[in-house]
């Protein structure tokens, strides 16, 4: 039986990101089971070393070394992580729980409109020395109309693409390297909807002072032409505001 813990970053009920971990918990395929982690809103805030931590941190870090595998879920808040899922992984960072556990990230999210969230989980598990499955990590972008009252993915064919999602974590748990680039068409059998433009863009283009045309230009967004402006990252038309779900 393999073990999979599921790890939203919202503390939101009516989170899409919540949602989508909420249902693959409740229809994992068979041989395979995913935990869906309830206590993000119960952690305290974190405390350095501290040598005896909550009860609260105690069952956070025994459900992570009871997984084969941890899966994280997260929107994007003001162009990061919520504080909420930062403070769970400063937990986790600083008792050394995440240290060589495969992790990967399911995102829900268009293209383009969680890039800092993702981007900054990365950093934080390489901080953590945990083993980033990059095979596994997927996007299945959802809108909040695939989501009944009682907070599950309705469709049914989401829930065979959020079957074949936990499938391929499983399947990259027995590869000898799963630091491979995703192949996202070949995820889901009824939901291929990837195309390679999501990943990093940090990948995609050289580093500044070494472009062969000069300095760096800002690459152009899925949804058009980077917008600049004169403080942080370039800003896509279409990405709304700074909250996500």
């Amino acid at each position: 039986m393999t073990r999979i813990l599921l790890v939203p970053g919202s503390t939101r009920d009516e989170s899409l990101h919540t949602a989508a971990l909420r249902t693959a918990a409740r229809f994992a395929p068979e041989g395979i089971s995913a935990t869906f982690y309830t206590g993000l809103r119960a952690l305290p805030a974190f405390v350095p070393g501290e040598q005896r931590p909550p009860a609260s941190v105690t069952e956070l870090r025994e459900a992570v070394h009871a997984a084969d595998a941890v899966l994280f879920s997260t929107p994007e808040y003001a162009g990061s992580l919520p504080g909420s899922l930062k403070n769970l992984l400063d937990w986790l960072v600083d008792g050394g729980d995440l240290q060589a556990k495969p992790v990967a990230w399911l995102s829900v999210a268009p293209a383009g409109q969680d890039d800092g969230a993702r981007e900054t989980l990365e950093t934080v598990l390489g901080h953590a020395s945990a083993r980033l499955l990059r095979a596994a990590c997927i996007r299945l972008p959802l809108t909040q109309a695939a989501v009944d009252l009682s907070g599950m993915i309705t469709d049914p064919q989401l829930h065979q693409a959020l079957q074949d999602m936990v499938h391929a974590l499983v399947r990259v748990l027995t590869m000898s390297d799963g630091s491979a680039q995703p192949s996202w068409t070949a995820v889901s059998s009824v939901y291929p909807v990837i195309s390679p433009q999501s990943a990093p863009r940090s990948h995609a283009y050289p580093a500044a002072g070494r472009h062969p045309g000069g300095p760096r230009a800002q690459p152009p967004g899925p949804q058009g032409p980077a917008v600049r402006r004169p403080w942080g990252p370039p800003r896509f038309p279409g990405d709304g505001g700074p909250w996500g779900s």
